[in-house]
């Protein structure tokens, strides 16, 4: 397939270098997977043809508690289909199911019961054949899983959030292999606070075992954010909530994440949880390292109304971005599209380059897909077509539209 567009945004790079924007460009996929990216007019009559908006990498959200309505620390299969097929509505082609502080039993049976189905989510939604031959291609169904992301329940209670207190415990080696044997490698990041007791044993214990350990909820002096990084910490939860902030005598997380090059720090861009300036400080003292992130709960894509969070109530007020709150007012996950991150990004002065790489490839990579995120030869045909107001007007996975808005 031939896709010529006005304006590519390829995201491809480093933490110090981007790709320049292809205006016009074009990019040929075959089985699934990018063969060819260039710039100015195609070699041949195009397949696909955009005249207006930008085409991007398919976008990537690490953590991701609901949408649609649909809980997923606490759905069937049925509801993570759901997710699974209307997650590209956003612009979102891979993400990480995100479960939140709950009892371990509840969270081992999550567990248990995701790795029995979440494999076959991105199996086939029709039989296709490739072309040339008889064998059947494997057509998603929608946006892809990546594995789930625990964020708890080794967490500080004074930074806990939305996160039920009775839950929270310290981490010890039989409960972290209780998880992740029940997640049958299934266990992509976990989130704990590294000044409780124990942190510092299960960073290393889940590092050894392949899981990325994320900072987060944490009360931690920048020294012992530094310690778990040099433990084997390589990423900051939702950078500035539910953590120690930044102080000019104790940098704290903050100050910590924002200097240390070895952390990769998530982003709630709806502008609520953080405001607008101090994300647009956030890219440029950690240029490279900031990632975008929706965190969004089961309100997120609903009317307002009463939702679940971690098995407990929230409520989503009307007001465009206003995220789901607890009874007492705690800020409770987002209602947050990935594609409108990326333009709150833009409107608060980052480049679109940049805003694009911190919601595809800089995630992607964070997570171990190099194949992912980025329109480069090789790289999986995953991509968003946003229209010129940064909406998302149409998605693929693995060459395969799985989404298109309606026109009028």
């Amino acid at each position: 397939m031939l896709i010529a567009a006005s304006s590519i945004v390829p995201a491809a790079g480093t933490t110090d270098y981007l790709a320049p924007v292809l205006a016009p460009g074009y990019l040929i996929c075959e089985s699934g997977t990018i063969t060819e990216v260039g710039a100015g007019p195609p070699p041949g009559p195009a397949d696909v043809e955009f005249a207006t908006g930008f085409l991007l990498p398919g976008l990537v959200d690490l953590q991701v508690n609901g949408y649609f309505g649909i809980e997923l620390g606490d759905a069937e299969p049925v509801g993570w289909a759901e997710v699974v097929r209307r997650l590209p509505e956003t612009g979102t082609t891979a993400f990480l199911p995100t479960f939140i502080t709950s009892p371990v039993e509840q969270l081992v049976a999550a567990l248990r019961g995701t790795a029995g189905f979440a494999p076959e989510l991105a199996g086939p939604a029709k039989a296709d054949r490739v072309a040339g031959g008889a064998a059947p291609a494997r057509v998603p169904a929608g946006a892809r899983v990546l594995g789930v992301h625990l964020e708890g329940p080794f967490i500080a209670a004074s930074r806990r959030g939305a996160h039920n207190p009775a839950w929270i415990i310290p981490p010890d080696e039989k409960t972290i292999s209780a998880l992740l044997a029940a997640g049958a490698g299934l266990v992509r990041v976990v989130t704990l606070a590294p000044e409780i007791d124990g942190a510092m044993a299960a960073i290393g214990q889940l590092t050894t075992a392949g899981a990325l350990v994320s900072v987060g909820h944490s009360d931690a002096t920048a020294r012992q954010v530094a310690a778990a990084a040099t433990a084997g910490a390589r990423m900051v939860t939702h950078l500035f909530n539910g953590q120690r902030p930044l102080h000019h005598r104790e940098p704290g997380v903050v100050g910590q994440a924002l200097i240390d090059t070895r952390l990769a720090c998530g982003l709630i861009a709806d502008m609520q949880h953080v405001a607008s300036p101090v994300a647009a400080l956030a890219f440029r003292a950690a240029p490279g390292r900031i990632f975008l992130v929706t965190d969004a709960a089961a309100s997120a894509g609903m009317a307002a109304g009463r939702y679940v969070l971690g098995g407990e109530p929230i409520d989503l007020a009307n007001g465009d971005g206003a995220p789901p709150v607890r009874a007492d007012g705690t800020l409770a996950g987002s209602a947050l599209r990935m594609d409108a991150a990326v333009a709150n990004m833009v409107a608060a002065g980052i480049g679109l380059p940049e805003a694009v790489a911190a919601a595809t490839r800089i995630p992607a990579d964070l997570v171990g897909r190099p194949d992912l995120g980025r329109i480069a030869p090789g790289a999986a045909a995953d991509l968003t077509w946003l229209s010129d107001d940064l909406r998302t007007a149409a998605t693929w996975v693995a060459g395969h539209q799985v989404y298109s808005r309606p026109l009028g």
